[in-house]
């Protein structure tokens, strides 16, 4: 009887913002939790991403970089979760934006941060699918006895595979994709602290680093000056702990919303922070000395090679399957947040095909539509490996600075749009106003290092086309709104009611009690009403 208050309650809430119940509400707290910590995927994301923190400081980057680049993520965390308490709807952030922006900008903006929002988890998901792919190649490279490497084309071809499989997976039932998460936070959390306890203790002593290596180790081989090249270190952290606005995409398929989303949210990137600077520690101290071996180790993976000089061929192999596994995970958890964005975007009718994507399976209840094409146009943006590492690594950049655009403009509008503000159960109070002022500061400082070249005056090769896709991206997103005739300033109207808010009685009164019913299922969503 209480699940069936709750959910009644969960339903009145979403109707408030203007949504009908569409979903079935599986996701429980431990769930929500679980999903952002699997996305972070925390071993094997660091295992992707070590190659830009180790020239550029190496130890001191790990070690010290992943400290500050957590403390402020957190920072973030806290403010967004204020928002996902206020208002817990799938298309939170560019839901926010409108409601709290100048009316004047507000379906721009709205528009903007939709579209910033899609390309960063699509590009979330491309980057996780391709990390999957090299891990599985490095591991049949490993097991090859280093004799065979794999072109992009067959990395490529991994990466459709996984695409697919995932794309399938979460279309299944919300129950399942709930209770696969319970699976996956487990084993996440069991490698991390495998590695934890059992990488000191199989590491030759030829490998092991003393304190003063671990923590004040600093190596530099980006041609950047020594300050510089310890930030542009930054964009491991800021990969792994990136696309924790998933939770905030659940909101419509969690019990309790109001306060499941918002704990699950920094509770899971809080543990990430603690537990991957954990990781780092452990392996500035057990690495070697060697970097330049790390990263220029035939296996193409520098922490594959460390598990290797660790563990031997075998027990490397049985832990990197692991790390494999893992990372298969964190492609899947990361398309179902991708999806449901998605589909909150189509339901407002904010991107092409709306009216085809807008749909949920009667049997399953997920929206199949949109799992499969997330998939698809991942799969477009995988192509950019063929240009090289460098469009390979705008790639991964470019998740980070979509999400961060789409971060900063809902947390600056709620403060300067000017709009009543009525908080739900987590809240900063008077600190919401100096944790967004530093969020926002730390927001822009990540977008501007992130589109930096990884080495002063490169050349084709070695840029960092990170910005170029995004200028891109941009244009085509304002192209398309001011597209004459047809373009979305002539028909987008911000996010749009599809229930009657006539219906219940509880919510017209709560709306204005001197007002009968009110068809709003084709017009935007009033700026009177409350959040």
């Amino acid at each position: 009887m209480q699940k069936q208050d709750q959910a009644a309650a969960d339903a009145l809430e979403l109707a408030r913002l203007g949504y009908k119940q569409e979903f079935k509400r599986a996701f429980s707290p431990i769930h929500v939790f679980a999903l952002v910590f699997s996305i972070f995927g925390l071993f094997s994301s660091i295992s992707s991403v070590l190659v830009y923190a180790l020239p550029n400081g190496g130890p001191v980057a790990m070690v010290w970089g992943w400290g500050v680049c957590s403390f402020f993520i957190l920072l973030v965390t806290m403010s967004l979760a204020e928002l996902g308490s206020a208002a817990p709807t799938s298309g939170g952030l560019y839901y926010w934006s409108f409601k709290f922006a100048s009316p004047r900008w507000r379906r721009l903006i709205s528009w903007i941060v939709g579209y910033s929002n899609t390309i960063g988890l699509v590009a979330g998901v491309a980057s996780t699918e391709w990390g999957c792919a090299v891990q599985l190649m490095a591991a049949v490279s490993i097991g090859s006895g280093q004799t065979w490497s794999a072109t992009t084309g067959q990395t490529y071809a991994v990466f459709l595979l996984l695409l697919f499989l995932h794309a399938a997976t979460t279309s299944l039932t919300t129950s399942v994709v709930a209770h696969l998460q319970t699976i996956y936070v487990v084993l996440n959390i069991v490698l991390c602290l495998a590695i934890i306890v059992a990488l000191p203790v199989a590491t030759p002593a030829e490998f092991k680093n003393n304190a003063s290596y671990a923590f004040t180790g600093f190596v530099n081989y980006s041609g950047w000056t020594n300050g510089f090249a310890f930030i542009l270190s930054f964009l491991a952290p800021l990969w792994t702990i990136s696309g924790f606005d998933s939770s905030l995409h659940i909101s419509e398929e969690t019990n309790n919303a109001r306060i499941a989303v918002p704990l699950g949210l920094v509770g899971a990137t809080a543990l990430a922070g603690v537990m991957g600077w954990a990781i780092n520690v452990v392996l500035a101290f057990n690495m070697g000395q060697d970097i330049e071996g790390l990263l220029d180790s035939p296996i193409g993976q520098p922490m594959a090679a460390i598990l290797l000089n660790s563990f031997g061929q075998k027990g490397m192999l049985a832990i990197w399957s692991i790390v494999v596994v893992v990372q298969y995970m964190v492609g899947m958890s990361s398309l179902v947040a991708s999806s449901r964005q998605t589909f909150a975007f189509a339901r407002d009718g904010g991107l092409p095909f709306s009216g085809f994507l807008y749909r949920v399976n009667p049997r399953t209840q997920t929206p199949i539509r949109c799992a499969f094409a997330v998939a698809f146009s991942s799969a477009l943006l995988g192509l950019l490996a063929f240009a090289g590492d460098a469009a390979t690594s705008a790639l991964f950049e470019l998740g980070v600075v979509g999400l961060y655009i789409a971060y900063m403009v809902p947390i600056a509008c709620r403060f300067a749009g000017r709009k009543a503000w009525v908080p739900g159960p987590f809240d900063l109070g008077r600190m919401g106003l100096p944790v967004a002022a530093v969020s926002l500061l730390w927001l822009i400082f990540g977008i501007t290092i992130l589109i930096f070249p990884t080495s002063p005056a490169p050349d084709a090769p070695d840029m960092n086309y990170t910005v170029v896709v995004l200028a891109a991206w941009l244009a085509l997103c304002l192209g398309y709104y001011y597209l004459p005739r047809y373009g979305g300033v002539h028909w987008f109207k911000g996010p749009i009611a599809n229930i009657d808010i006539g219906e219940d009685e509880t919510i017209a009164k709560s709306e204005d009690p001197t007002k009968g019913a009110v068809d709003t299922s084709t017009s935007s969503i009033d700026d009177g009403e409350k959040l």
